[in-house]
Protein backbone atom coordinates (compact mmCIF):
# COMPACT_ATOMS: atom_id res chain seq x y z
CA UNK A 1 0.00 0.00 0.00
CA UNK A 2 1.51 3.12 -1.21
CA UNK A 3 0.68 6.20 0.99
CA UNK A 4 -1.84 7.85 -1.55
CA UNK A 5 -4.00 4.83 -1.03
CA UNK A 6 -4.18 5.43 2.71
CA UNK A 7 -5.81 8.61 2.19
CA UNK A 8 -9.10 9.30 4.03
CA UNK A 9 -11.67 10.96 1.73
CA UNK A 10 -11.11 10.54 -1.88
CA UNK A 11 -9.48 13.62 -3.81
CA UNK A 12 -10.08 16.66 -6.13
CA UNK A 13 -7.59 18.14 -8.29
CA UNK A 14 -8.98 22.22 -8.72
CA UNK A 15 -7.21 23.53 -11.61
CA UNK A 16 -7.50 27.24 -11.18
CA UNK A 17 -5.85 30.74 -10.45
CA UNK A 18 -4.01 31.36 -6.91
CA UNK A 19 -3.17 34.68 -5.44
CA UNK A 20 -1.33 35.17 -2.53
CA UNK A 21 -3.52 38.17 -0.70
CA UNK A 22 -7.26 37.44 -0.19
CA UNK A 23 -9.24 35.03 -1.73
CA UNK A 24 -10.07 34.24 -5.41
CA UNK A 25 -9.65 30.88 -7.73
CA UNK A 26 -7.77 27.87 -5.85
CA UNK A 27 -7.75 30.67 -3.02
CA UNK A 28 -10.98 30.95 -2.48
CA UNK A 29 -11.71 26.62 -3.33
CA UNK A 30 -9.25 24.88 -1.57
CA UNK A 31 -10.12 25.41 1.93
CA UNK A 32 -13.58 25.03 1.94
CA UNK A 33 -13.27 21.90 0.47
CA UNK A 34 -10.63 20.78 2.87
CA UNK A 35 -13.11 22.16 5.70
CA UNK A 36 -15.34 19.64 4.28
CA UNK A 37 -13.22 16.68 5.01
CA UNK A 38 -11.76 16.26 1.46
CA UNK A 39 -7.98 16.06 0.03
CA UNK A 40 -7.41 18.13 -2.43
CA UNK A 41 -4.77 18.81 -5.03
CA UNK A 42 -4.70 22.16 -6.15
CA UNK A 43 -3.16 23.14 -9.66
CA UNK A 44 -1.94 27.06 -9.77
CA UNK A 45 -2.63 28.54 -13.29
CA UNK A 46 -2.43 31.78 -12.12
CA UNK A 47 0.29 33.17 -9.65
CA UNK A 48 -0.99 37.09 -8.91
CA UNK A 49 -0.11 38.92 -5.80
CA UNK A 50 -4.02 39.52 -5.34
CA UNK A 51 -7.38 39.12 -7.49
CA UNK A 52 -7.64 41.88 -10.42
CA UNK A 53 -10.39 43.69 -9.16
CA UNK A 54 -8.09 45.83 -7.14
CA UNK A 55 -6.75 47.08 -10.69
CA UNK A 56 -3.02 46.40 -10.42
CA UNK A 57 -1.56 42.71 -9.68
CA UNK A 58 2.11 41.41 -9.38
CA UNK A 59 2.61 38.01 -10.38
CA UNK A 60 2.24 35.94 -13.91
CA UNK A 61 0.00 33.46 -15.76
CA UNK A 62 1.74 30.17 -15.01
CA UNK A 63 3.34 28.32 -18.65
CA UNK A 64 0.94 26.08 -19.94
CA UNK A 65 3.87 23.30 -20.26
CA UNK A 66 4.79 24.16 -16.12
CA UNK A 67 0.36 23.35 -15.17
CA UNK A 68 0.56 19.98 -17.63
CA UNK A 69 4.34 19.00 -15.84
CA UNK A 70 2.64 19.09 -12.16
CA UNK A 71 -0.29 17.29 -13.47
CA UNK A 72 1.79 14.72 -14.88
CA UNK A 73 3.73 14.50 -11.22
CA UNK A 74 0.32 14.07 -9.54
CA UNK A 75 -0.21 11.45 -12.01
CA UNK A 76 2.87 8.97 -11.30
CA UNK A 77 2.32 9.48 -7.60
CA UNK A 78 -0.87 7.25 -8.13
CA UNK A 79 -3.43 10.53 -7.81
CA UNK A 80 -5.65 10.01 -10.65
CA UNK A 81 -7.52 6.57 -9.08
CA UNK A 82 -8.57 7.97 -5.81
CA UNK A 83 -9.82 11.42 -7.80
CA UNK A 84 -13.41 11.54 -7.41
CA UNK A 85 -13.65 15.38 -9.13
CA UNK A 86 -11.87 16.99 -11.32
CA UNK A 87 -12.92 21.27 -10.62
CA UNK A 88 -11.84 23.73 -13.21
CA UNK A 89 -12.38 27.73 -12.89
CA UNK A 90 -10.77 30.69 -14.78
CA UNK A 91 -8.67 29.23 -17.44
CA UNK A 92 -7.30 32.02 -19.55
CA UNK A 93 -5.87 30.33 -22.55
CA UNK A 94 -7.71 27.53 -24.80
CA UNK A 95 -4.37 25.71 -24.63
CA UNK A 96 -5.01 25.54 -20.90
CA UNK A 97 -8.41 24.42 -21.49
CA UNK A 98 -7.01 21.51 -23.47
CA UNK A 99 -4.18 20.60 -20.38
CA UNK A 100 -7.55 20.70 -18.19
CA UNK A 101 -9.83 18.64 -20.52
CA UNK A 102 -6.95 16.14 -21.17
CA UNK A 103 -6.45 15.55 -17.23
CA UNK A 104 -10.20 14.88 -17.26
CA UNK A 105 -9.75 12.44 -19.62
CA UNK A 106 -6.76 10.75 -17.83
CA UNK A 107 -8.47 10.69 -14.62
CA UNK A 108 -12.43 9.20 -15.80
CA UNK A 109 -9.80 6.73 -17.13
CA UNK A 110 -8.06 5.61 -13.87
CA UNK A 111 -11.59 5.69 -11.75
CA UNK A 112 -14.62 5.84 -14.15
CA UNK A 113 -16.94 6.88 -10.73
CA UNK A 114 -14.77 10.65 -11.17
CA UNK A 115 -16.72 13.45 -12.04
CA UNK A 116 -15.60 16.46 -13.94
CA UNK A 117 -17.06 20.12 -12.45
CA UNK A 118 -17.03 23.39 -14.83
CA UNK A 119 -17.19 26.89 -13.63
CA UNK A 120 -17.10 28.82 -16.83
CA UNK A 121 -15.45 32.22 -15.72
CA UNK A 122 -15.52 34.50 -18.55
CA UNK A 123 -18.37 37.25 -17.81
CA UNK A 124 -20.63 38.93 -15.08
CA UNK A 125 -22.93 41.52 -15.18
CA UNK A 126 -21.50 44.72 -15.19
CA UNK A 127 -18.28 43.65 -16.52
CA UNK A 128 -19.22 41.87 -19.36
CA UNK A 129 -16.56 39.26 -20.94
CA UNK A 130 -13.17 39.65 -19.61
CA UNK A 131 -11.01 37.07 -20.82
CA UNK A 132 -9.96 36.18 -24.47
CA UNK A 133 -12.54 36.41 -26.86
CA UNK A 134 -12.03 32.84 -27.88
CA UNK A 135 -12.77 31.93 -24.69
CA UNK A 136 -16.80 31.67 -24.10
CA UNK A 137 -17.10 29.62 -27.33
CA UNK A 138 -14.72 27.04 -26.53
CA UNK A 139 -16.47 26.72 -23.21
CA UNK A 140 -19.77 26.31 -24.72
CA UNK A 141 -18.46 23.94 -28.00
CA UNK A 142 -15.77 21.93 -26.22
CA UNK A 143 -15.64 22.29 -22.55
CA UNK A 144 -19.22 21.92 -21.31
CA UNK A 145 -19.91 18.94 -23.76
CA UNK A 146 -17.35 16.77 -21.31
CA UNK A 147 -18.16 18.42 -17.90
CA UNK A 148 -20.67 16.59 -15.59
CA UNK A 149 -21.58 19.75 -13.80
CA UNK A 150 -21.50 22.92 -14.91
CA UNK A 151 -21.47 26.57 -12.69
CA UNK A 152 -22.51 29.37 -14.58
CA UNK A 153 -23.54 33.01 -13.47
CA UNK A 154 -26.20 34.07 -15.12
CA UNK A 155 -24.16 36.48 -17.17
CA UNK A 156 -22.45 33.66 -18.48
CA UNK A 157 -25.62 31.30 -18.45
CA UNK A 158 -27.22 34.17 -21.14
CA UNK A 159 -23.99 33.93 -23.14
CA UNK A 160 -23.53 30.36 -23.65
CA UNK A 161 -27.29 29.81 -25.07
CA UNK A 162 -27.80 33.21 -26.53
CA UNK A 163 -31.09 33.74 -24.42
CA UNK A 164 -32.41 36.14 -22.26
CA UNK A 165 -33.72 35.29 -18.66
CA UNK A 166 -36.28 36.85 -17.43
CA UNK A 167 -38.41 34.51 -15.57
CA UNK A 168 -37.58 31.50 -13.57
CA UNK A 169 -38.54 29.34 -15.93
CA UNK A 170 -37.02 30.91 -18.48
CA UNK A 171 -33.84 30.31 -16.71
CA UNK A 172 -34.44 26.76 -16.52
CA UNK A 173 -35.27 26.45 -19.97
CA UNK A 174 -31.72 27.82 -20.43
CA UNK A 175 -30.06 25.82 -18.25
CA UNK A 176 -31.43 22.67 -19.92
CA UNK A 177 -29.96 23.67 -23.32
CA UNK A 178 -26.71 23.11 -21.76
CA UNK A 179 -27.19 19.76 -20.83
CA UNK A 180 -25.82 16.78 -22.66
CA UNK A 181 -24.55 13.35 -22.64
CA UNK A 182 -22.45 14.05 -20.13
CA UNK A 183 -23.34 17.38 -18.51
CA UNK A 184 -26.40 15.88 -16.10
CA UNK A 185 -26.61 19.33 -13.44
CA UNK A 186 -26.53 23.09 -13.97
CA UNK A 187 -26.12 25.77 -10.78
CA UNK A 188 -27.26 28.91 -11.96
CA UNK A 189 -25.53 31.24 -9.72
CA UNK A 190 -26.18 34.99 -9.18
CA UNK A 191 -29.71 34.43 -10.33
CA UNK A 192 -32.20 37.29 -11.33
CA UNK A 193 -35.12 38.03 -13.10
CA UNK A 194 -37.90 39.94 -13.13
CA UNK A 195 -39.58 38.85 -10.01
CA UNK A 196 -36.39 38.99 -7.56
CA UNK A 197 -36.48 41.26 -4.99
CA UNK A 198 -33.90 43.65 -4.75
CA UNK A 199 -33.11 42.37 -0.90
CA UNK A 200 -32.50 38.95 -1.69
CA UNK A 201 -29.98 36.33 -3.54
CA UNK A 202 -31.36 33.15 -5.59
CA UNK A 203 -29.56 30.13 -7.06
CA UNK A 204 -31.20 27.35 -9.10
CA UNK A 205 -29.61 23.76 -9.76
CA UNK A 206 -31.08 22.32 -12.45
CA UNK A 207 -31.26 18.67 -14.04
CA UNK A 208 -33.36 17.08 -17.31
CA UNK A 209 -36.49 16.08 -14.55
CA UNK A 210 -35.96 18.45 -12.18
CA UNK A 211 -34.65 22.11 -10.94
CA UNK A 212 -34.43 23.50 -7.57
CA UNK A 213 -34.63 27.01 -6.39
CA UNK A 214 -33.23 28.88 -3.31
CA UNK A 215 -32.81 32.35 -2.01
CA UNK A 216 -31.81 33.94 0.98
CA UNK A 217 -31.41 37.33 2.06
CA UNK A 218 -28.74 40.01 0.33
CA UNK A 219 -26.52 40.90 2.79
CA UNK A 220 -24.78 44.52 2.64
CA UNK A 221 -21.07 44.88 1.52
CA UNK A 222 -19.41 47.54 0.52
CA UNK A 223 -17.91 46.36 -2.37
CA UNK A 224 -18.99 42.71 -3.97
CA UNK A 225 -16.38 40.58 -3.31
CA UNK A 226 -14.66 38.58 -5.85
CA UNK A 227 -14.27 34.61 -5.82
CA UNK A 228 -17.88 34.18 -4.24
CA UNK A 229 -18.31 32.02 -7.40
CA UNK A 230 -15.19 29.94 -6.83
CA UNK A 231 -16.19 29.12 -3.32
CA UNK A 232 -19.52 28.33 -3.98
CA UNK A 233 -18.90 25.66 -6.93
CA UNK A 234 -16.23 24.44 -3.92
CA UNK A 235 -18.81 23.58 -1.55
CA UNK A 236 -21.20 22.48 -4.26
CA UNK A 237 -19.07 19.62 -5.26
CA UNK A 238 -18.29 18.34 -1.77
CA UNK A 239 -22.07 18.60 -1.21
CA UNK A 240 -22.62 16.65 -4.37
CA UNK A 241 -20.22 14.14 -3.89
CA UNK A 242 -21.20 13.79 0.07
CA UNK A 243 -25.04 13.62 -0.76
CA UNK A 244 -24.29 10.62 -3.90
CA UNK A 245 -25.83 13.65 -5.86
CA UNK A 246 -28.90 14.73 -4.41
CA UNK A 247 -29.41 17.92 -5.87
CA UNK A 248 -31.80 19.53 -3.68
CA UNK A 249 -29.81 18.62 -0.82
CA UNK A 250 -26.33 19.91 -2.05
CA UNK A 251 -27.93 22.85 -2.91
CA UNK A 252 -29.10 23.46 0.44
CA UNK A 253 -25.90 23.21 1.81
CA UNK A 254 -23.77 25.21 -0.52
CA UNK A 255 -26.27 27.82 0.19
CA UNK A 256 -25.82 27.31 3.91
CA UNK A 257 -22.20 27.56 3.82
CA UNK A 258 -21.71 30.54 1.25
CA UNK A 259 -24.25 32.57 3.34
CA UNK A 260 -21.94 32.04 6.45
CA UNK A 261 -19.33 33.11 4.55
CA UNK A 262 -20.94 36.27 2.99
CA UNK A 263 -22.02 37.21 6.54
CA UNK A 264 -18.70 36.79 7.72
CA UNK A 265 -17.79 38.79 5.33
CA UNK A 266 -20.80 41.75 6.05
CA UNK A 267 -19.95 41.47 9.20
CA UNK A 268 -16.18 43.23 9.19
CA UNK A 269 -16.84 45.20 6.58
CA UNK A 270 -13.93 44.25 4.13
CA UNK A 271 -14.33 43.28 0.07
CA UNK A 272 -12.32 39.88 0.80
CA UNK A 273 -14.05 36.71 1.82
CA UNK A 274 -13.67 35.80 5.17
CA UNK A 275 -13.16 32.10 4.47
CA UNK A 276 -11.08 30.51 6.92
CA UNK A 277 -13.13 32.41 10.02
CA UNK A 278 -16.13 30.78 8.71
CA UNK A 279 -14.96 27.56 8.89
CA UNK A 280 -16.45 25.58 11.61
CA UNK A 281 -20.10 26.70 10.28
CA UNK A 282 -18.96 25.65 6.95
CA UNK A 283 -19.67 22.26 8.55
CA UNK A 284 -22.17 23.40 11.15
CA UNK A 285 -23.55 26.97 9.64
CA UNK A 286 -26.39 28.59 11.77
CA UNK A 287 -28.52 29.36 9.08
CA UNK A 288 -30.10 26.67 7.35
CA UNK A 289 -31.83 27.58 4.17
CA UNK A 290 -34.39 24.99 1.94
CA UNK A 291 -34.90 24.37 -1.18
CA UNK A 292 -38.00 24.79 -3.14
CA UNK A 293 -38.74 21.93 -5.94
CA UNK A 294 -40.14 24.34 -9.09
Amino acid sequence: MNEISKLGKANIISIQSCVSYGHAGNSSAVFPMQRLGYNVSPVHTVLFSNHTGYGDWGGEIVDTQIVRSVIDGMDKRGVFPITSAVVSGYMGTVELGEVILDTVKRVKQANSNAIYVCDPVFGDVGRGIFVNQELPNYFRDFVIPKCDICTPNMFELEYLTNTKITTIDEAIDSARMLLNENCKSVLITSLEHEQTNADTIEMLTVQADKAFHIKTNKLVMPIAPNGSGDATTALFVCHYLENKGDIKTTLEKTTSGIYEIFNATAQLGTRELQIVASGDKLVNPDHVFTAKQI
